[in-house]
């Protein structure tokens, strides 16, 4: 008996140093046994506020599903807005021309393509509106299964999808594959054409999902009105970063518009009045902290995206970087 109960602590102690071992480790592993399937994944839901980012933010740094998902677990993310173009790569879209740089500048603005690049794309444009009039959705569904098994839900998509140009079947699929992916809208760069959000939102309404327009520097208190006075499917994806360099204050608005926000992207800028500069956070004009703590306060159920704009320092990266403000963020809301 005495030597079953030492082999019965030698037993236990074993396994638990196992146990300790797997959860330091910061990638899944395969094989590990199923009572310990929980430990490793990621959590950014902090005192009820999510915190998300949109997959933009390693767009230095491969973008396949599976490269993806293993940032979000290295920088304890858990719910992202993702790009189109991971998906649809994903389940086989035709392979288009090398994407320009398409990242803003020390103003902010994002540079123009040449006419090589345009007709580039609208060759390839053609194409994909082919592939989306086709394309199951099952691969959308194995996508959402493979990032909700390790932890990681998908609460917003951002297709290439959603333009003037796209047809509306390409529209209707951009919607349905949202819903297959997990998420509750799309999001988009709010049209400049009022009868365009009149037809998203039109085509919104008919698939039970929302349309989130997107903005930058152009943003203002009534940036939006029309849109959302259009359909009750048409939504705000606010930039808190880009509102601030525009010259506006955050705070007041969010409490205005809450209910129509789906999500918002967060970042650090200088004001408008002190140049609009993407930096580090902590160390521009916008209130990420009072506002996360608004978040918190007031239990607005939307996810604040973490955008990352800023230049990376030497010796980082895009992943090491999107974690700093994962902790960043974390700290403001458990304190």
């Amino acid at each position: 008996m005495e030597e079953l109960d030492i082999s019965r602590r030698r037993f236990l102690g074993t396994s638990a140093l196992v146990a300790a071992g797997f959860a330091l480790l910061r990638t899944p592993v395969i094989g590990a046994p199923a009572y310990i399937k929980n430990l490793g994944k990621p959590n950014s839901l902090f005192n009820g506020v999510q915190i998300g980012a949109i997959t933009y933010s390693w767009r230095s740094m491969p973008q396949d599903a599976e490269s993806i998902l293993k940032y979000c677990v290295e920088c304890n993310i858990s719910a992202i807005e993702m790009m189109g173009n991971t998906p649809e790569q994903f389940a086989g879209a035709p392979e288009g021309p090398p994407r320009p740089n398409m990242a803003p500048g020390p103003d902010g603005k994002r540079p123009e393509m040449t006419e090589e690049q345009k007709a580039a794309m609208k060759e390839h444009g053609t194409k994909m509106a082919e592939w989306r009039a086709k394309v199951s959705m099952d691969k959308f569904t194995q996508l959402r299964k493979m990032y909700n098994d390790a932890g990681v839900t998908i609460y917003a998509y951002k297709p290439n999808a959603l333009g003037v140009n796209n047809t509306d079947a390409e529209v209707d699929y951009a919607l349905r594959a949202a819903r297959a992916l997990g998420a509750n809208q799309a999001t988009v760069e709010l049209p400049n054409e009022p009868a365009q959000t009149k037809r998203l939102g039109d085509i919104a309404a008919k698939n039970k999902t929302y349309i989130a327009y997107h903005g930058h520097t152009q943003q203002t208190p009534t940036w939006w009105d029309t849109a959302l006075s259009q359909s009750k499917f048409n939504a705000m994806n606010l930039d808190m970063g880009h509102y601030v360099a525009a010259g506006f204050e955050p705070v007041e608005l969010i409490n205005a518009k809450h209910d129509h926000i789906k999500s918002m992207h967060i970042k650090d800028r200088k004001s408008k009045a002190n140049g609009g500069a993407n930096v580090v956070w902590g160390s521009g004009d916008t209130p990420i902290i009072p506002v996360l703590e608004l978040m918190r306060t007031k239990k607005y159920k939307f996810p604040a995206t973490i955008e990352l704009e800023y230049e990376i320092p030497a010796g980082s990266d895009a992943v090491k970087e999107t974690a700093k403000c994962v902790e960043y963020a974390r700290k403001a809301l458990m304190a």
